[in-house]
Parts: structure tokens; C-alpha cells; sequence
């Protein structure tokens, strides 16, 4: 039996594959926002004065969200994002309905300049298990 380069030298290929990968992940993951916990965020809101941006659809916004949030959802982001220019040198803490949304909205502001993008591990769910206020539209 005839064996080939790729056959006698497959760990080695595996090796170079993942060391690559590896080497790649912090450049590829660097857009994303950073998690935090709660007590992180209050202490952002109450001595840092940050945004909080609630990145859910309409409907789950209007069902209940934290005081003052300002609501971009997370489908409109890329059109809209301008409309947090002027707290561009501010913590935001984006909060979002447990799924994929938050990274995409965090990655889509650091993008465009913001450096202090945070996702509240957990989200709004977090938020309403901590017993934080929470206010509905009328």
C-alpha cells in the first residue's frame, strides 16, 4: 500500500490547522463586546453614567425594559448606530433577549469607534432576575 504526504503527516497538518485558528481567534473576536456581570453594569450606570441600549424587537421593548434605555433593536443597528455618536466616550451596556443579537449589535459599534461595548451576561433576563426597575412604555 501506497501511503500519501496527506496520510503520513496528518497530526502534524491537524496541529497547523488549529495553531493557525488559534492565532486567528483574538483578531476575528477583538469586534465583539465584552461580557458583564450586573453588579459591573450598575456601577457603569451610577458612577460612569452609561447608555444603556436595549438592542431587543419592539414589542419585547415594550413588554418591559430598564429606565432610561435608550432602544435601538438589533435589526436596525447598522442604519442607526449614529444616533449614539455623542456617547461614543461612554460605557454602553447592551442589553438583549438571551441569543446571538447582543454580540452582532456590539460588534456593529465597536466598528464605527465606540471602545466601551459591554453585553449584560444574560440580558434582560439577568436584569429582571436581579429585581432591577423596570418600566413599560405606555
Amino acid at each position: 500500500m501506497e501511503s500519501t504526504f496527506l496520510q503520513e503527516n496528518v497530526f502534524f497538518i491537524i496541529a497547523a490547522v488549529m495553531s493557525g485558528g488559534m492565532l486567528l481567534w483574538p483578531m476575528l473576536s477583538r469586534n465583539s463586546a465584552k461580557e458583564i456581570d450586573v453588579q459591573k453594569a450598575i456601577r457603569f450606570i451610577n458612577y460612569e453614567n452609561a447608555v444603556i441600549l436595549d438592542v431587543r424587537n419592539d414589542r419585547e421593548y415594550a413588554e418591559g425594559h430598564p429606565p432610561n434605555a435608550k432602544h435601538i433593536s438589533v435589526e436596525d443597528i447598522k442604519e442607526r448606530w449614529h444616533e449614539l455618536e455623542k456617547f461614543q466616550d461612554k460605557p454602553i451596556v447592551v442589553i438583549f433577549q438571551p441569543g446571538l443579537r447582543a454580540g452582532h449589535a456590539g460588534a456593529v459599534l465597536r466598528k464605527n469607534g465606540f471602545k466601551k461595548v459591554y453585553n449584560l451576561n444574560g440580558g434582560i433576563d439577568t436584569w429582571r432576575r436581579e429585581n432591577l426597575p423596570i418600566v413599560k412604555d405606555r
